[in-house]
């Protein structure tokens, strides 16, 4: 698991089909000091996160293989959490 700041969404005109409606998330990772922590990942959202939210990111493939239904999916990173 890894804590994330949500810095947008991302939009897409052409996505892998195990994506087809799925909410993209651009989000910067953070380390323990909750300063930035390299480079953004795109991450897979259902729990309704936007803009400015600290989020709980794991990178489990299979919770987000059954998230998603799909076994073939190049996704890799999913919201677990919304930090309050």
């Amino acid at each position: 698991m890894q804590l994330a700041i949500v810095h947008g969404r991302a939009t897409s005109t052409c996505k892998h089909p195990s994506l087809e409606g799925a909410k993209l998330l651009i989000c910067g990772l953070l380390d323990a000091s909750g300063q930035s922590a390299g480079d953004p990942v795109l991450a897979v959202d259902r729990l309704g996160a936007g803009r400015g939210d600290k989020v709980i990111l794991t990178s489990d493939g299979l919770g987000l293989r059954e998230l998603l239904g799909q076994n073939n999916s190049p996704a890799r990173w999913w919201t677990m959490g919304i930090v309050d």
